[in-house]
């Protein structure tokens, strides 16, 4: 098993940690879902506080879709 930091769009994070795809579209469910699959992800979890790296951001490159605001997520892959 691997361990990557790897910035997620906050709109997807409900999704990803507690399986909830409220709000979401079945296209962005469809993408989330594709690279859950392409990288063999296992576990999606937030940063702690003690780590400063649960504060959200505006990146260019997330891990997935469009330029968003992203939260740096423990990114759990076999």
């Amino acid at each position: 098993m691997e361990f990557f930091i790897e910035p997620i769009p906050t709109w997807a994070l409900c999704y990803l940690i507690n399986g909830d795809p409220t709000g979401l579209t079945d296209d962005e469910i469809a993408m989330i879902d594709r690279w859950y699959a392409d990288n063999k992800v296992q576990t999606v979890t937030t940063a702690s506080e003690a780590e400063v790296e649960c504060h959200s951001y505006f990146s260019h490159f997330p891990a997935f879709g469009l330029p968003a605001e992203v939260t740096d997520c423990h990114v759990m892959t076999l």
